[in-house]
């Protein structure tokens, strides 16, 4: 996905890398709205869930969804999602999250989208995101319609 945005930059994304819960989740379920439109950007783009499975759901919630789903195993999230991004390339990663442990990941993509759901979001990961959605949903159609995008992020 190419996002030529007019005195800001231009974008070669191939990696989409989610938070789970307050990002893509409530409460350990996803919405079925959120899995249809995860479905469409699959066709175009590579998804990675990254998440500590709080409500131990995520695999039975995800089974069907085009993506990959990577449980945290680490002490530190914060460093394993940074890392993860760095080890697809973080220029060709968007990410969007809401949780403090996500802060870092926003700071090194690429493309980096704040969450600000029914949960909250983390005030370090606001201040690190590139933009800030109101919903999963809004957050999720921006790949689809990149207009979106280049509208918020232009100079």
């Amino acid at each position: 996905m190419k996002i030529d945005i007019a005195s800001y930059a231009t974008l070669e994304l191939e990696f989409l890398v989610l938070d789970y819960n307050g990002t893509i989740a409530l409460d350990g379920r996803i919405g079925e709205a959120s899995a249809d439109t995860l479905k469409k950007i699959a066709k175009f783009m590579k998804i990675y869930v990254l998440t500590a499975d709080t409500f131990g759901t995520v695999s039975s919630e995800l089974e069907a969804l085009p993506l990959e789903l990577r449980i945290l195993q680490s002490d530190d999230h914060s460093a394993e999602k940074a890392a993860f991004v760095e080890s697809l390339g973080a220029e060709r990663c968007a990410v969007a999250g809401n949780g403090n442990n996500d802060a870092l990941m926003l700071e090194r993509a690429a493309l980096s989208i704040a969450v600000m759901g029914r949960e909250g979001c983390a005030v370090a990961t606001l201040l690190r995101a590139d933009i800030v959605c109101g919903s999963t949903e809004d957050m999720l159609e921006l790949f689809l319609n990149i207009g979106r995008i280049k509208a918020t992020l232009r100079k």
